[in-house]
């Protein structure tokens, strides 16, 4: 009963971190499925399965934060479609090519990624601006008067598209931590801005990715039942303290989370080979 009462938490935890920072919440419960999944069902859950039965609890986790993102107008659904015409295509080639993936290797593989996307938050402000005019402008102004202004090219952003939605198929994260960084450094969208949108096109592109998960038979339902309403909770939580929080606050906590993460996960994986 404990262990039930564990992944409830868990579900609201990582859904609460996935909705904060735009992730999703898969790169917190896939980890958690692996290493703490045989204590929980008994036997050892596969790669594949954690990154299916991610998927499907992403679905619940974006739904409850996108709800809570619309009313404060910060979801840019014009660019976000856009973004879902390669995402969801590419989600659901990345999710065929999980199983793939065994053991140390799959670890390894999501912690090497893990600690890019880290790498590339905390060197962020060290970068230099993008100064291009892309072809595209947006222009948004949200529930509380802000307004924004930022662009982009249909093609880069299609592309990006297409990779992070290979990229979230592949490990059940979500996309967000290649997503919202893209988004804030190369088109200069406000973090508030990329997180709502990438929360609403990771519940797209997540009932596309499941779904193929499921169909192979890929996606632990007992496992789903107990994170789902964790993550409802935690999806709603977490849009409700994004919006009060700074950007640059925002992307600390994702920093400090990808980091941490991505060690674990890269000690684990190198103890299995």
């Amino acid at each position: 009963m404990l262990e039930w009462i564990i992944m409830v938490l868990v579900g609201v935890v990582a859904s609460v971190y996935g909705s904060l920072v735009g992730l999703g919440g898969g790169i917190i419960i896939v980890p958690v499925l692996l290493l703490l999944g045989q204590n929980l069902t008994g036997h050892i859950i596969p790669e594949a399965t954690a990154v299916g039965t991610s998927l499907a609890v992403l679905i619940v986790t974006a739904l409850a934060s996108t709800l809570s993102y619309m009313k404060r107008k910060r979801v840019d659904f014009k660019s976000a479609w856009l973004l879902f015409i390669t995402s969801g295509p590419g989600a659901m080639v990345g999710s065929a090519l999980t199983s793939r993936f065994h053991g140390g290797w799959f670890q390894i593989s999501f912690g090497a990624f893990m600690l890019l996307m880290a790498l590339l938050l905390i060197f962020r402000d060290r970068l230099k601006p993008v100064t291009r005019q892309w072809p595209i402008q947006r222009t948004m102004t949200d529930s509380d008067g802000g307004s924004y202004t930022y662009g982009y090219g249909a093609a880069t952003l299609l592309s990006i598209g297409f990779f992070v939605g290979l990229v979230s198929g592949l490990f059940g994260i979500g996309g967000g931590s290649l997503f919202v960084p893209a988004m804030v450094i190369l088109f200069r969208f406000p973090p508030h801005v990329a997180t709502a949108t990438s929360m609403f096109v990771i519940f797209l592109s997540a009932i596309l990715g499941s779904s193929v998960h499921a169909a192979m038979g890929e996606v632990e339902w007992l496992l789903f039942a107990a994170l789902a309403p964790g993550a409802w909770v935690g999806g709603k939580l977490g849009a409700y303290l994004a919006m009060r929080m700074k950007g640059g606050t925002i992307l600390w906590v994702l920093r400090i989370t990808l980091l941490l993460l991505a060690g674990r996960l890269l000690i684990g994986g190198i103890q299995q080979l």
